[in-house]
């Protein structure tokens, strides 16, 4: 009996001891941008922490170089048809990569739903010259969100350490 629950004790520690291990590690984020209660896009993306004291962009993140943040392609979820720029995007998944440049960023969307980190130019959807800007202050992480700018299109961001790089989606009716 003593045993048995020596044994439960035990499994138990290690499962949660395993649960906020996982947490603590855990480097995926996911943004959202709700046109009402039933339409949205998703963003799925690796948190990648950078060293702001280094030159980040155009060393660690190279220019002019496809890039996934942490390795892997970021993926998007529409429920709702979309433009982006001025490609219309039907309900389907797709992989993100950028195209980081000094000041301006590419966004790259991918028919392709392999998050392995490879890209292949031929699934290659569309090629959307995101809007750049520069932050006051730097970013340690390389982070995605959105933001309404009008009832019906948000402006999808990505800011690492002083860049600022978006795009605007709006929701097609």
């Amino acid at each position: 009996m003593i045993r048995s629950i020596h044994c439960l004790v035990l499994s138990a520690f290690l499962l949660f001891t395993t649960l906020a291990l996982a947490q603590g590690t855990s480097s995926n984020a996911t943004a959202s941008c709700n046109f009402d209660t039933t339409k949205q896009v998703a963003v799925e993306y690796q948190r990648v922490a950078v060293d702001v004291k280094k030159n980040v962009l155009g060393n660690e993140i190279p220019y002019g170089k496809v890039w996934a943040p942490g390795g892997k392609p970021m993926t998007m979820f529409t429920n709702t048809p979309v433009t982006i720029g001025n490609k219309d995007l039907p309900v389907a998944a797709y992989t993100l990569f950028v195209v980081p440049e000094e000041k301006t960023w590419i966004l790259i969307l991918s028919k392709s739903t392999d998050t392995s980190g490879k890209y292949d130019e031929h699934e290659d959807f569309a090629r959307i010259p995101m809007q750049f800007g520069e932050l006051s202050s730097p970013e340690s992480q390389f982070s995605v969100y959105f933001a309404h700018v009008a009832p019906d299109q948000c402006s999808m961001r990505f800011d690492v350490d002083k860049a600022r790089a978006w795009v605007v989606i709006q929701e097609k009716k």
